[in-house]
C-alpha cells in the first residue's frame, strides 16, 4: 500500500507485500522493491512465504517546522513507480497471467523473441493450456505505453481483455494439416523484403533474390475482415515437409495469385476512395482521368501487397494497363506505385521522392527499399532503374557506333567508286585498241 506523507503531498512512503511462492504483489507491485534496492540500498529479506519491505523514503528536511519529521524523498510519485524495461516486462507478464487466472483462463505465458522481416521483437507468447497454438503480443508496445505515462494497471487490464477476446474467437487449427504440404501449398503467398536489412533471417528461410529484394513465402493459415494469421516458411519447415525450394517457388507462382490476386488502381481512383465522393467532387476527381500516369498495385486486403511484383505475369499485365514501360516505386511492404515511363519522368526525381517518403512517412518495420525499379515491356526485363538507364546509354552508344561504322563503310565505298570512275572504262580501252589495229 502507499501512504502520503502527512506533511507534504510531494512525497510518499511505500509499504509493499509480495507472496514469494506465487510472485503476486500487492499494489504498487514489485517496482517498489526494485526501486528501494536500487536507490535506497535496501535489500529484500525472503521469509518463508512473504517478503515484507518498508521503504521509508527519507530525505533530510530543511531544518524548519514539521517538514523535518516527514519521511520524504524528492521524487514525484510517477518517478517512484517507474521500472526499467526488463523489470517492466517481467512484472507485466506476471500481472497479465494473474489477471487471466483470476478470470478463469488457464494459460501459459512466456517471453520469447519473434524473428520478423525488417524488425524482430520481444513478445509475450500466450498459449492456452493443452494447446500448441498461441498468440504473440509485442512487449515493446506495452513498455512504450508505460514509459509514456499510461498507468501499469490500465495496460494490464486492456491487454487482458484483448487476450480474452482473442482466446474466445481463436480459430481452430488442425496441426496435422499445418504440416501437410499438399494441403498447405494452396495457401502459399509471396512477399518481398529488403535483402540487406533481413540478411540474418533470410539465411534461415527459402528465398529468391529480385535485384536488392528477396521473395519469401508464407502460408496464410487464416484470413478474414479482422486480419490474417500467417506462417513464414523456413528452411526447417520445408525440410520437415520434404519439399525443395524450387518446388515451393513453382507452387507459390501458381497459387499465390489465386489466393491473393493483384489489384491495380489509378491514383485518382485511390484518392477518391480515401476522400469520399464529396471531397472528390471538390478536388475535381469525380471522373477518372484518361491519361493516368500513376497507379497503385497491391492485394485485396492491402497487407504485404508489394509481393505482387513477384507474380509470374504481373509485369506484362501492368505494362498492358499502363501502355508500355513503367517505373516501380516501393511505397512500402504493402503496395507499390507504378509510374508510366513516357520519356518525361526523371529517374533521379523519383529516387529522391522515394527516399524522402521512406525517411519521413514510412515506419521502419514497413519499409521496403529506397530503390526505384523499371520494367522494359519490349525486352521483358525487370531491373533497378539505374541499370535500365545504363543499358539505354549502352544502346545509344552502340547505335552511334553503328552509325559511325556505317558512315565509314559508305565513305570507303564512295571513295572506291570515285577511284574506279577515274579509271578508263573497259569499252573505251577495247575500242581504242581496235582502232589502232585497223590503222595498222
Amino acid at each position: 500500500m502507499s501512504t502520503k506523507c502527512p506533511f507534504s503531498n510531494d512525497f510518499t512512503y511505500v509499504i509493499f507485500i509480495m507472496d514469494n511462492r506465487t510472485g503476486n504483489t500487492k499494489s504498487p507491485h514489485r517496482l517498489s522493491l526494485a526501486f528501494a534496492k536500487e536507490n535506497m540500498g535496501i535489500q529484500s529479506v525472503s521469509l518463508q512465504h512473504y517478503v515484507v519491505g518498508l521503504a521509508l523514503l527519507f530525505y533530510p528536511g530543511t531544518g524548519s517546522g514539521d517538514d523535518d519529521f516527514c519521511f520524504q524523498y524528492r521524487l514525484r510519485k510517477n518517478e517512484v513507480d517507474r521500472m526499467n524495461n526488463e523489470e517492466f516486462k517481467n512484472e507485466f507478464v506476471d500481472a497479465v497471467k494473474e489477471a487471466l487466472y483470476e478470470r478463469g483462463n488457464e494459460v501459459d505465458i512466456k517471453i520469447t523473441t519473434v524473428e520478423k522481416m525488417n524488425e524482430g521483437y520481444e513478445a509475450m507468447t500466450v498459449t492456452p493450456e493443452g494447446s500448441n497454438v498461441g498468440m504473440n503480443m509485442n512487449l515493446e508496445v506495452f513498455a512504450e505505453a508505460y514509459e509514456s505515462g499510461v498507468p501499469f494497471d490500465e495496460i494490464v487490464e486492456q491487454v487482458t481483455r484483448k487476450i480474452e477476446d482473442h482466446l474466445a474467437n481463436m480459430p481452430t487449427f488442425d496441426v496435422a494439416q499445418l504440416t501437410d504440404y499438399e494441403q498447405m501449398k494452396e495457401r502459399l503467398s509471396m512477399e518481398v523484403v529488403a535483402l540487406d536489412r533481413n540478411a540474418d533471417l533470410l539465411a534461415k528461410v527459402p528465398h529468391q533474390e529480385m535485384e536488392d529484394m528477396a521473395v519469401v513465402y508464407r502460408f496464410v493459415v487464416e484470413s478474414d475482415d479482422n486480419g490474417r494469421a500467417t506462417m513464414l516458411v523456413t528452411n526447417d519447415i520445408l525440410d520437415k515437409m520434404g519439399v525443395t525450394p524450387e518446388q515451393l517457388h513453382a507452387d507459390a507462382l501458381e497459387n499465390a495469385p489465386e489466393l491473393r490476386p493483384v489489384v491495380i488502381k489509378g491514383m485518382s481512383e485511390v484518392m477518391m476512395e480515401m476522400m469520399g465522393p464529396d471531397a472528390a467532387d471538390m478536388f475535381g476527381l469525380a471522373e477518372m482521368p484518361q491519361d493516368e500516369k500513376m497507379y497503385v498495385a497491391t492485394v485485396p486486403d492491402k497487407i504485404a501487397g508489394a509481393g505482387v511484383i513477384a507474380y509470374q505475369n504481373f509485369m506484362d499485365e501492368a505494362a498492358e494497363r499502363l501502355g508500355g514501360d513503367f517505373f516501380i516505386l516501393p511505397s512500402s511492404l504493402h503496395e507499390v506505385l507504378l509510374v508510366r515511363d513516357d520519356g518525361e519522368v526523371n529517374y533521379s526525381d523519383l529516387k529522391a521522392m522515394v527516399e524522402e517518403v521512406n525517411a519521413t512517412q514510412v515506419s521502419p518495420e514497413e519499409k521496403l527499399t529506397d530503390s526505384v525499379y523499371h520494367y522494359d515491356s519490349k525486352e521483358h526485363i525487370f531491373e533497378l532503374a539505374e541499370k535500365f538507364e545504363a543499358r539505354q546509354k549502352d544502346k545509344e552508344a552502340d547505335i552511334t557506333s553503328e552509325k559511325e561504322e556505317k558512315a565509314s563503310v559508305l565513305g570507303d565505298l564512295k571513295a572506291k567508286k570515285d577511284e574506279v570512275a577515274k579509271q578508263p572504262k573497259k569499252e573505251t580501252v577495247e575500242k581504242a585498241t581496235k582502232n589502232k589495229g585497223e590503222e595498222l
